[in-house]
C-alpha cells in the first residue's frame, strides 16, 4: 500500500489503523504508537503525532474520546517523513511523499466508490467533502495568501497550488469554533 492509498482510507472510511472518531486515547495510541505531544485546554486535549492530530473531550463517564482528527499533510513538506510520520504508518503504508496532489487523492477516492464535491471557494484554500463520510479535504488555492510576493512556485518545499493542505473527519456538530488548525 502507498500513503495515497492511507489518505483514501482516511478519506472514505474517516479512521486511521481502525481507529476514529469515539475511541479513546489508549486506543490512538496503541494504533498510532506512543510517540506525541499532548496539548490540553479549554477542557479538550490535543494530541499531536505529527501527520496526525486527534482530539480529546471528557465523556460523561469513562475517559476521555476522540471527538475530531485530522491529517496534516502540510507538516510533510517541511520535515523529514521520519520525523513525520508515525511508525505504525511507516510500516502500514511505506515512505511518504512530501506533497499529496488533490487529483490524485481524488481519483484514488473515486476508485474507491465515493465522489468528492466542492464545499467551500475562498481565495486560499477550498475545501472538498465526501459526502459520504463526511470527511473534509483542503486543498491550497493561492499558495501565497496574504500576498507578501516571497513564495518560490519551483522550491519544492513551497506549497504549490492543488497540493492537499489537510484532511479533516469531525462530525458536523463539532464546529469551526472548537477546532484548532496547525
Amino acid at each position: 500500500m502507498s500513503d495515497l492509498d492511507f489518505y483514501a482510507h482516511v478519506a472514505t472510511r474517516c479512521d486511521v489503523l481502525g481507529t476514529g472518531i469515539g475511541s479513546d486515547r489508549d486506543g490512538w495510541e496503541a494504533a498510532v504508537g506512543p510517540d506525541y505531544l499532548d496539548d490540553p485546554g479549554g477542557g479538550l486535549l490535543r494530541r499531536d503525532y505529527g501527520l496526525v492530530e486527534v482530539t480529546f473531550a471528557p465523556r460523561p463517564q469513562g475517559p476521555m474520546s476522540c471527538v475530531a482528527f485530522g491529517v496534516k499533510t502540510h507538516r510533510l513538506l517541511h520535515g523529514q517523513s521520519a520525523n513525520v510520520v508515525p511508525p505504525p504508518l511507516s510500516q502500514e503504508y511505506g515512505t511518504f511523499a512530501p506533497r499529496v496532489r488533490h487529483e490524485e487523492l481524488r481519483a484514488a477516492i473515486r476508485s474507491l466508490g465515493r465522489t468528492v464535491e466542492l464545499e467551500d471557494e475562498s481565495s486560499d484554500v477550498h475545501r472538498y467533502r465526501v459526502p459520504e463520510s463526511g470527511a473534509r479535504i483542503f486543498v491550497v488555492a493561492d499558495p501565497d495568501p496574504y500576498g507578501h510576493g516571497d513564495h518560490r512556485p519551483d522550491e519544492p518545499e513551497e506549497r504549490q497550488v492543488g497540493d492537499v493542505w489537510m484532511l479533516d473527519v469531525s462530525p458536523d456538530w463539532w464546529g469551526p469554533q472548537q477546532r484548532r488548525r496547525t
